[in-house]
């Protein structure tokens, strides 16, 4: 059903003249007497009778005309939930128990009065395209490839390097340590199924393996966090590295061990990724805040070279 039409009925109902309806709409009267009897043909029924004076609601017509309204407003409804200016500020993270998701529950404590749609897409690539649509605000990931591949709009800047933590068993050689160095980990196997492969996630840590020589394997990538957690907890040779934001739950008696490692930190770098053409009102608190979010008080992190850099 043509909204156009409806909103031709409803004005031509109201004046109860076609001429006036179709000044009203800045159209002429020639074309609002055609959206009329479109209208008329698609519902299969006259609305109006025509008369000398102007136009008068059929029986029809004074049945259809709460239900008219009724559209239209649904129809305005429905647009203004998606214009910049009204609707909620639409971010993508890659979890909502990951250091992304403590960044925007801190956005969100800071600004209680914006309204927040969080979402999660396949990766990068795909927050990337949607950005570059305009359906998508922002998005907070890993860029695994250098910030001049973006399309000409947009843009990244570096918030947030999570420090990379050990996690182990009880029973694993390395669950008494206080603190561990990188060559710590070589030789023991490192467990991340919940990897997809060709994410950002997975060149991360692809990079992180390859450059400190750690033995990384993602086994059976359909599996997710809880059997990973179980397995940690009954093996003394398996392990699994976690940012230190990362929000897991486990039974106390699984005694498992977070271990920071230093010398230096591991990191995975998150960036703040938009279009500058985005002209959503919330986008620009969200920019600001993050560009506050602090760094890692150690001054030994690394990272992978590809990505944006804070300044950026």
């Amino acid at each position: 059903m043509d909204l156009e039409g409806v909103r031709t009925f409803i004005t031509a109902a109201d004046t109860g003249k076609l001429q006036e309806a179709a000044f009203s709409l800045s159209i002429t009267q020639q074309a609002a007497s055609k959206r009329l009897a479109a209208l008329e043909k698609s519902v299969g029924v006259r609305l109006f009778d025509r008369t000398p004076a102007g136009v008068r609601l059929t029986v029809d017509g004074h049945t259809f005309l709460p239900h008219a309204r009724a559209l239209l407003q649904a129809a305005e409804r429905a647009a203004e939930s998606v214009r910049p200016t009204r609707r909620a500020l639409r971010v993508d993270l890659p979890g909502r128990r990951t250091g992304p998701g403590k960044l925007m529950r801190d956005f969100k404590h800071a600004h209680p009065d914006t309204m927040l749609d969080v979402v999660s897409l396949a990766d990068v690539h795909a927050a990337v395209a949607a950005i570059d649509a305009g359906v998508l605000d922002a998005s907070i990931r890993a860029l695994t490839f250098p910030p001049r591949k973006l399309p000409p709009h947009v843009t990244a800047v570096r918030v947030y390097d999570e420090a990379l933590l050990l996690l182990v068993g009880s029973r694993h050689p390395l669950a008494r340590a206080e603190s561990l160095s990188p060559p710590d980990l070589v030789g023991h196997r490192i467990w991340m199924p919940h990897l997809p492969p060709g994410s950002e996630w997975a060149d991360v840590y692809d990079h992180v393996a390859a450059h400190f020589n750690w033995t990384i394997t993602t086994l059976d990538p359909t599996q997710g966090a809880d059997p990973l957690i179980e397995a940690i907890a009954d093996s003394p040779g398996i392990a699994t590295i976690v940012g230190e934001e990362t929000n897991f739950m486990w039974p106390p008696d699984y005694g498992l061990r977070v271990i920071p490692i230093r010398g230096p930190t591991p990191a995975y770098p998150h960036a703040l990724i938009y279009s500058r053409q985005n002209r959503h009102p919330d986008l620009a608190a969200l920019t600001l805040a993050l560009a506050d979010t602090p760094t890692p008080s150690h001054d030994d992190v690394w990272t992978p070279r590809w990505g944006p850099s804070h300044s950026d």
